[in-house]
């Protein structure tokens, strides 16, 4: 996985592109804490640990929610934080 920061704001809000390569999986749980994340896939396939988004998926994960960050295809998504 690759990140490549794109803007910071204030109270810890920020937004990058991450990259991810074909088999890629998250160790463990991402868990949404201070607040929610926002993901728009750019290309390939992500897929949550539940359920595929192709690109052109948006995704919205509530503050306290959680799921495991995966791709079989690779993809490339823009992911922002609005609460950090």
């Amino acid at each position: 996985m690759r990140a490549r920061p794109l803007w910071r704001g204030g109270g810890g809000a920020h937004a990058q592109v991450l990259e991810m390569d074909p088999g890629t999986r998250w160790e463990g749980i991402d868990i949404h804490e201070p607040g929610p994340e926002e993901v728009f896939v750019i290309s390939g396939v992500f897929n949550d640990g539940e359920r595929d988004y192709p690109a052109g998926s948006f995704i919205h994960a509530p503050a306290g929610s959680a799921h495991i960050p995966q791709t079989t295809t690779g993809c490339t998504l823009f992911v922002f934080y609005p609460e950090g």
